[in-house]
């Protein structure tokens, strides 16, 4: 899986939870509470049949469109997502989740450009986001604007402090401007938030053996290479036998 759809699916799953369902009996609340039931069995393109039903019954059910975005992420139909995610912010313009779900998919587009726009509008409306700096700061470094993606991260874990992959993405962004010791710090700090990110250990690993600490680099590539990472298994092989 790429890094896109890891970091997409994280947060998704963090923001599925926020779309507010206040205001039952609205005309299309049978078929939602349908599409969600099916959403939780991942019968996705069920849950995407159910939702249209809602949007044909009331097409201002903001929750309808969101619901069948995520509904779309999850089947990787991006621009139907971020189609769907549009309607949503033509009915509430200052939503600010549904501008992060849009930001989100324009990621997994590749389209950074408009995923900081979107993000910023996100964080206009709801300035202590942390996913939305999160997803700020990865759409900066993918666009190579490595100090601002910093500065987005350092508010990410300044509201979250157990954010691990928003010190992960850090370090890389660090690593890329060569302060090494600060890359390799947070590193450690996403290790010590979730201890099988197998990719911070890697890329501790590397920076380790190539610094000449060989003995702790060799380790972190070993522990990478029991988690799975398939070139920390080269790397190993390489520096390490």
């Amino acid at each position: 899986m790429t890094q896109e759809r890891n970091i997409k699916r994280l947060l998704l799953c963090l923001l599925a939870g926020h779309v507010s369902f206040i205001g039952l009996g609205q005309a299309g609340d049978a078929f939602l509470k349908a599409g969600m039931a099916k959403d939780s069995l991942h019968d996705y393109k069920g849950a995407i049949i159910e939702y249209t039903k809602a949007i044909a019954a009331d097409p201002t059910d903001i929750r309808a469109y969101i619901k069948r975005g995520i509904a779309r992420d999850s089947m990787q139909n991006y621009k139907g997502a971020v189609e769907d995610y549009s309607k949503a912010v033509a009915i509430d313009r200052r939503h600010a989740g549904a501008y992060l779900m849009r930001a989100l998919s324009k990621i997994a587009l590749k389209d950074y450009a408009g995923a900081v726009d979107d993000c910023d509008w996100s964080l206009s409306f709801a300035d202590a986001n942390a996913e939305a700096y999160r997803a700020r700061g990865y759409a900066k470094y993918k666009l190579k604007d490595y100090l601002g993606a910093i500065g987005d991260f350092d508010a990410a874990v300044k509201i979250n402090p157990a954010y691990g992959s928003a010190y992960k993405i850090r370090g890389y962004a660090k690593a890329d401007l060569r302060d090494l010791r600060g890359a390799m710090a947070d590193y450690s700090k996403a290790i010590e938030v979730d201890p099988a990110d197998a990719s911070a250990y890697y890329n501790r690993g590397v920076i380790e053996v190539l610094t000449g600490d060989k003995t702790n680099g060799c380790a972190d590539l070993k522990k990478a290479v029991e988690l799975g990472h398939e070139e920390a298994k080269r790397q190993l092989k390489k520096y390490c036998n």
